[in-house]
């Protein structure tokens, strides 16, 4: 039928339809598959031209919009964006009080830094940024905000064309500033209370409880595009922020002029500096360099390099403030500046263990590697003599030009950054991948070195297997060094970091849990024997906001609970030991809690009443049964480490998994390999740990978040079932697998894995009756045989289903994934299938830059379009050769004539088109979920 007659929303409904009528006829065909069943209908009706490209784009429009506005209100429920902000502020500050009854007392409970919420640039930025925009708007209520963009007829569900580091850093920003306004309203309440209570001294008062970081142009780990002059631009920006934040509250007084003058001075030398600052992603000439360098430090005074002029200039402001409205302006800037010094977020730096191990290689030079066993006591006391050798040494900007080890370069960038930028608050540095207390004397070696060992908070990353279980034991390598624990003394603080991603992919979100809040234990116990009970830990949940990152998915409360979980706070309570809670918010989902100021306010309304809530006992039940608790996570473990290893799981995520994502950071998924396309992929740690859960998002099955618990249940199905219903922290653990299982489905999975088993191709060539269609069956049947990838795939499958399978007969509540949902699914396979069943059209050719017409089949059928098309369009030119007709002095040579005009109308561009359907259907699937990856 002609485009023009196609209802869009009739067939949304039809599309359904057919899939719950599959899903019922399939109960008595076990034999067959509901979703390619759905995928052949959908496929035919292409071939009929029913179903054109763009009316199956505007399909795809109409199941995201709807998709979109359920997250919006999934979103303000996760918050709980009904509640009223004021008053849920107004009753913190009023119980505090009440359990204070002294100012002094009040002051030590909300000025001591509580929470620490910070803003990556992880690759999930999987939606376009005025599309963020426009659901944070619809999550607020402002529909009429969000209209033009969700109303767009061109409507894209992809995210931006060209991410990079900068738009990564304004995103990130815009989210800080959004969170700084709302502490900024929290704190208020603490100062009207303490105002009400104790009129003569609320003045004194600069509450920090929640404060905010960012590690946007400060992570290179795994990176080498970002500069140091990038890193000082970046800091330089966020200094800016601060200023503006301040002069656009401060109130035209005359209290307020000299502090006025003084900021505008500053933010005026800032502003020349960046002025200087080379441009990003760019490599400067040294002149460039120096010339940056000497703006830095000959406006230093000017533009302020930490909170002190800053504070005594408030601090006047205050004392010669005319009434309490401007005291109360001017206490609320104090504190902001208090909390985050001159910068509008604290900065966190991270690189890699080996990066550290690098730049000591000519103080403690060894050919040996510092994990091993039988090297570490050597290192470690090799270290320790070291540390008690090191002379500081003077760092200049020209030193920093000259330096070539990553770890030297970003140690003396820290120096530089808290001597010429922000040196009022002591900058956090991450270390990914620690497996050795070696590991954290190298950068206490490093910071002594440059003379910054006061200004910097070491933090081990741990995140692998073998990290969590080791991590008591690295811990205790670092403080059993003199000069770790004086320098832990000194700071009155130690900080660690645990990942989710990377923990969860390899031995199952479920199970990390269970290893985070074990190793969190063992680290009190150790400070406990160590007699370092009066520093506070710092424990940074590094999570994103999806189920297979590690955050719960039922609510804010639940998630900030499930990270924290009320054994665990016990346990430092009875020891005497205070601890941060930090918690990572990742890319545009992450950013999405603050995309406005009432997503803001209502975010930082739930973290408060978590970190103020009352000591909750710690007699939950799974604590009763440490023998069924540890069998449970234990089993789940070691089949999440055995699907790991299964070789039909790397064939499952490597195939075509990573061609169905747009890229969403500013650095790529996976290593690209020279003229064959993007490499294969034989083992998950190939790729990044947050593509790995999209893939797993994308093909139905999100394996690292549900796999496992199964076998698990089914050891123990009654105790399983008791702990459900009696443990808060088990069940919570086990609704996180719920969600997952409720995006997942077997038949979904089991239709991607059939694509790519030639058998199934096969069948359908001896049953077609359509005319040539035989024929394009056999040659994708005949490509994906010599793939082989079948016969891992189907024992993958077994493997899978088994776990499932075990889990339903356990618990009979296992939620289903949503038929808007399959039907995406169904969608996108069918318009896989048509790219397959269109590249049997494409001619022979000669090698073309070593690549063959059978490798070419290869890549398509990995989704490999972009670069395969863009090959085809050279080996097969749609316009004629412009040099036909040309006098160039001499008889004309041979020519490859003719044109292949048709080949592009009828294969090559409905390919590019059905691709783009199939990376739309991507980013529906996105919203469907409610995070990327």
């Amino acid at each position: 039928m002609p485009l023009a007659a196609v209802d869009i929303s009739a067939l949304a409904d039809d599309l359904q339809d057919k899939i719950e009528q599959a899903r019922l006829a399939s109960r008595d065909d076990p034999f067959g598959n509901p979703v390619l069943r759905v995928t052949l209908w959908l496929t035919r009706l292409m071939d009929s031209g029913e179903l054109t490209a763009t009316a199956a784009g505007e399909l795809v429009r109409l199941l995201g919009r709807r998709a979109l506005r359920q997250r919006a209100g999934r979103l303000a429920h996760y918050v709980g964006l009904g509640q009223d902000e004021a008053a849920a502020f107004e009753a913190i500050a009023r119980r505090q009080a009440e359990a204070a009854g002294s100012f002094a007392a009040f002051s030590a409970a909300v000025e001591r830094p509580r929470f620490g919420a910070v803003f990556t640039a992880h690759p999930t930025f999987g939606m376009q940024r005025r599309l963020a925009h426009a659901l944070a708007d619809l999550a607020s209520g402002d529909a009429a905000a969000a209209g033009p963009v969700l109303d767009d007829a061109q409507l894209s569900f992809r995210p931006d064309a060209r991410i990079t580091l900068q738009d990564e850093f304004e995103q990130a920003r815009f989210a800080v500033r959004h969170a700084r306004d709302a502490i900024d309203r929290l704190n208020a309440a603490f100062l009207a209370e303490a105002r009400r209570r104790w009129p003569e001294d609320w003045t004194r008062l600069a509450p920090r409880p929640l404060i905010l970081a960012s590690w946007v142009g400060c992570d290179t780990d795994g990176r080498t595009d970002i500069g140091w002059w990038d890193t000082l631009r970046y800091r330089l920006e966020s200094k800016d922020g601060q200023f503006a934040r301040i002069l656009e509250k401060l109130p035209e007084e005359p209290a307020t002029a000299p502090l006025r003058a003084l900021v505008a001075a500053a933010a005026a030398a800032v502003r020349r500096q960046l002025a200087l600052a080379p441009p990003i992603g760019t490599q400067p000439s040294l002149e460039a360099l120096q010339a940056f360098s000497l703006a830095l430090v000959h406006e230093r005074e000017t533009a302020l390099p930490d909170s002190g002029g800053l504070l005594a200039a408030l601090d006047a402001a205050l004392a010669a403030a005319a009434d309490d409205e401007t005291r109360r302006v001017l206490a609320l800037a104090r504190a902001g500046v208090v909390a985050h010094g001159v910068s509008i977020a604290l900065p966190h730096f991270r690189l890699n263990a080996a990066q550290l191990h690098n730049a000591l290689r000519g103080v403690i030079p060894s050919d040996g590697e510092p994990a091993e066993p039988a090297e570490r006591r050597a290192f470690l006391a090799a270290a320790n003599a070291a540390l008690g050798k090191v002379a500081p040494v003077a760092v200049d900007f020209g030193a920093l030009a000259a330096e070539r080890a990553s770890a030297a370069r970003m140690m003396m960038t820290i120096a530089q950054i808290v001597k010429h930028v922000d040196g009022s608050r002591p900058v956090r540095f991450l270390i990914a991948e620690t497996e050795t207390g070696y590991t954290l004397l190298c950068a206490l070696w490093l910071a002594s070195r440059f003379g910054i060992a006061d200004k910097i908070e070491i933090s081990p990353l741990f995140e692998t297997s073998d990290a969590l279980e080791q991590g008591p034991r690295i811990i205790d390598e670092a403080l059993r060094s003199p000069h770790f624990r004086d320098y832990l003394k000194a700071h009155g603080r130690l900080c660690i970091q645990f990942g989710y991603s990377d923990s969860g992919r390899y031995i199952g979100q479920v199970a990390s849990t269970f290893w985070v809040e074990r190793l969190r234990i063992r680290i009190c116990e150790l400070l406990a024997r160590y007699e370092l009970t009066e520093i506070e830990l710092v424990i940074f949940d590094t999570h994103g906001e999806s189920v297979g990152r590690g955050a719960h998915a039922d609510s804010l409360a639940d998630r900030l609970a499930y990270l924290d979980p009320p054994y665990a706070r016990q346990a430092f309570a009875r020891a005497g030991i205070a601890t941060v809670r930090e918690t990572s918010f990742q890319g545009s989902d992450g950013y999405l809690l603050f995309g406005t100021p009432p997503l803001a306010g209502a975010t930082v309304g739930r973290i408060a009443e978590a970190v103020f809530a009352a000591p909750e006992p710690g007699d939950d039940p799974i604590y009763g049964e440490p023998d069924f608790a540890s069998e449970f996570f234990q089993t789940v473990r070691e089949e999440m480490n055995a699907l790991v290893d299964d070789p039909g799981y790397a064939a499952l995520i490597g195939t075509f998994g990573p061609s169905l994502l747009d890229k969403t950071g500013s650095r790529p998924a996976a290593r690209q390999t020279e003229g064959a396309g993007p490499a294969r992929i034989r083992h998950p740690r190939e790729l990044r740990a947050i593509p790995n859960n999209a893939i797993l998002q994308q093909l139905g099955w999100m394996a690292n978040s549900l796999h496992g618990v199964g076998h698990a249940a089914a050891r123990a199905p009654e105790t399983f079932g008791a702990m459900r219903e009696q443990s808060d922290r088990f069940d919570r653990a086990y609704r996180l697998a719920a969600h997952a299982m409720g995006h997942s489905d077997l038949d979904v999975l089991r239709a991607y894995l059939d694509s790519l088993d030639p058998g199934s191709w096969f069948d359908r060539a001896r049953r077609t009756v359509r005319e040539g269609r035989r024929e394009e069956l056999l040659a994708v049947a005949e490509a994906l045989s010599r793939l082989e990838l079948a016969p891992a795939l189907r024992r993958l499958f077994w493997r899978l289903s088994a776990d499932a399978l075990k889990l339903r007969a356990t618990a009979a509540d296992v939620p289903r994934m949503p038929v808007r949902l399959a039907a995406l699914h169904a969608l996108r396979l069918a318009a896989m299938h048509r790219i397959w069943l269109k590249a049997a059209h494409v001619p022979d050719f000669r090698p073309h830059a070593g690549l063959t017409r059978e490798a070419l089949f290869e890549r398509l059928l990995r989704l490999d379009l972009p670069a395969s098309l863009a090959l085809l369009a050279e080996i097969f030119p749609r316009d004629p050769d412009p040099t036909i007709g040309l006098d160039f002095g001499e008889p004309p040579g041979p020519r490859e004539g003719g044109t292949y005009e048709a080949l592009h109308r009828d294969v090559l561009t409905p390919m590019a088109e059905l691709f783009g359907l199939i990376r739309e259907i991507s980013g529906a699937i996105q919203h469907e979920i409610g995070a990327f990856g």
